[in-house]
């Protein structure tokens, strides 16, 4: 039963990690908001989210794998969050010629893959490094 329980932990755990994480992300765009831009079919922003919810879930993959106790999943999770902003503001600021935020906001769907790849490609890194 005990790993049963340690499941539902486990998801409750993704599934918090995981809001906090758009909550910031959400509150990073400046320039829009982003579940109304969503609602609206922009699919740029869209694929951006969605990179950012499966860099966040593998990032969690990875510390649910290595860690021993709970709160090393907890505090592995957070810091996933926490360099996926790192990473989001690093692809902003080295895409010069163009604002990404901007670029999301008109529904550049190039500029939503290559963000979505940012999130998804250094989340591998970030989860392979766990140990």
């Amino acid at each position: 039963m005990q790993p049963f329980i340690d499941t539902l932990i486990y998801f409750a755990i993704s599934v918090v990690i995981v809001l906090i994480g758009l909550i910031i992300f959400e509150n990073m765009t400046r320039k829009y908001k982003d579940m109304e831009e969503v609602k609206n079919g922009n699919q740029a922003v869209a694929l951006s989210i969605a990179g950012k919810i499966i860099g966040i879930c593998i990032v969690l993959a990875f510390a649910i794998y290595h860690s021993i106790q709970i709160q090393e999943t907890i505090i592995w999770g957070l810091f996933g969050v926490v360099l996926q902003m790192i990473a989001y503001g690093v692809f902003d600021l080295l895409t010069r010629k163009f604002s990404v935020e901007e670029q999301l906001l008109k529904n550049n769907l190039a500029v939503g893959i290559i963000s979505m790849a940012v999130s998804i490609g250094l989340a591998l890194v970030i989860g392979a490094s766990i140990t």
